[in-house]
């Protein structure tokens, strides 16, 4: 190695790193809280004297391909004509944030919380919650399978990242990713745990501002008794919900929220569900989602030929090559590709 390698020839602050990051969480971090060190990992390499595992998971998440394209996938609106809509970047970057705040007050590792955050979304297809949907049913149709976009983004930084090798994450960001969602089992830490609770607090009330500056909704329209309870508007909502999460949590030493705060917070859920992501103007959006995606996946399924780089995983079986190449997809991708199949080029002209 040369004599100017920092790793073999660390100078005195990568010499003392994680010694005295070690110490420094031993007497900050709660009992209750994940450590740092040591690093386990699916396959060892050597430590970076100027992080710690757990801010290289993070630095490797947001270098990824899959991170960026985040920007152009739909939260919940499709190809929103206004520059203030979320996309699945902003919504993750926003659970990362509360995420962090709950992990701080609380004195949990707030590194692992905010990795877990930032990957949590990473293997969300096109088009958001109805494409998953609409990709779900054609693997149930054509393959007998299924899909979740949380398995899916477990296996975007294990598997399809770095061109196959996959970011080699630690254990406990790879299940704060695996376990993000409610339909998937509990996260082991309690970092996981603020992930997947705030998740749900972020969405549902950046949604309902996104679904009210659409036109979809009105302020008025929202439901009395949890609108009492949390508050008049996102920001209120989302500073309760907080509080009361991190004050209940503290008291029993688990992540959960007073038992009238996530009352309120389900009802308003399914309010959104009724009224938004399964209301009449996403019905009429499912439509045409649902034919596009589709399309595309029957046409791979049966000619996998033309599936680029095999799909991103090299001997991987087809559903999971048509599957890994359609979830990766931006919604502006998805649409042009679908195009190029559909729309005679004199038409497109």
């Amino acid at each position: 190695m040369s004599a100017m390698d920092p790793h073999a020839n660390p100078g005195l602050v990568a010499a003392e790193f994680a010694a005295r990051q070690q110490a420094l969480e031993e007497t900050l971090l709660s009992p209750l809280a994940a450590r740092s060190w040591p690093a386990r990992r699916l396959v060892d390499e050597p430590a970076c004297g100027l992080r710690s595992p757990l801010q290289r998971d993070r630095d490797r998440i947001v270098h990824c391909k899959a991170f960026r394209r985040l920007k152009h996938k739909t939260q919940v609106f499709v190809s929103p004509e206004g520059d203030h809509y979320r996309t699945r970047l902003t919504h993750t970057i926003e659970v990362t944030q509360i995420a962090r705040t709950v992990a701080r007050a609380l004195r949990l590792n707030e590194d692992l919380t905010e990795a877990i955050g930032l990957g949590h979304d990473l293997g969300h297809p096109p088009f958001g919650h109805i494409g998953e949907a609409v990709l779900d049913k054609c693997l149930k149709e054509r393959f007998d399978g299924g899909f979740r976009h949380y398995e899916q983004s477990l296996r975007v930084v294990d598997v399809l990242e770095r061109d196959g090798a996959g970011l080699n994450l630690t254990e406990d960001v790879r299940d704060g990713i695996a376990c993000h969602s409610g339909r998937a089992p509990a996260p082991r830490t309690l970092e996981g745990a603020i992930v997947r609770l705030v998740d749900r607090i972020a969405y549902i009330n950046h949604d309902i501002d996104d679904a009210t500056r659409a036109g979809v909704v009105a302020e008025a329209d929202l439901p009395d008794g949890p609108i009492a309870i949390l508050g008049q508007t996102g920001s209120a909502r989302i500073d309760y919900l907080v509080h009361d999460l991190v004050e209940h949590s503290h008291a029993a030493g688990a992540i959960l929220q007073g038992q009238e705060a996530g009352a309120a917070m389900d009802e308003l859920r399914t309010w959104m569900f009724d009224n938004v992501y399964l209301g009449a103007s996403a019905r009429a959006e499912h439509n045409r989602i649902e034919r596009v995606i589709t399309t595309l996946f029957n046409h791979y399924a049966s000619d996998p030929e033309r599936i680029p780089d095999a799909g991103g995983a090299s001997g991987a079986s087809l559903d999971r090559r048509v599957t890994d190449y359609l979830a990766g997809m931006t919604d502006r991708y998805c649409i042009r590709v679908f195009e190029q199949l559909t729309v005679p080029e004199s038409f497109a002209a």
